[in-house]
């Protein structure tokens, strides 16, 4: 099994959401969060003084998901995410020893399904 951090835009989870669940994949995890990267921040102005925002917003989402499926859900979120400009993201995979279901004691993919 792998586990799949996906740190994007904002304004792209609703999409992201959407192609997920075309593809059969509904239990995420999703966390605001914030950070920065290559944009390094950005400036604005409010009531006519200039400003550095030095974090950006974010959300992060987690999903485990059979071994299998990776390239197919790394392609989703990819083609939901993906503007072409710096700041859409970064997509993190490890691998998962176990998942056990707390409430039935299920193991392994059954847990995760």
């Amino acid at each position: 099994m792998k586990k799949i951090e996906a740190i994007i835009r904002p304004e792209a989870f609703q999409t992201l959401k959407d192609g997920l669940s075309a593809v059969g994949i509904s239990g995420l995890t999703v966390t605001e969060a914030a950070g920065c990267g290559k944009q390094q921040g950005k400036k604005g102005v409010f009531r006519g003084t200039s400003f550095e925002i030095q974090l950006v917003p974010r959300v992060k989402v987690e999903m485990v998901i059979e071994e299998s499926r990776l390239d197919e859900i790394v392609d989703v979120i990819i083609d939901s995410c993906s503007t072409d400009t710096i700041g859409d993201g970064k997509i993190f995979i490890s691998s998962i020893e176990e998942v056990i279901r707390i409430r039935s004691g299920e193991r392994g993919k059954e847990a995760v399904l």
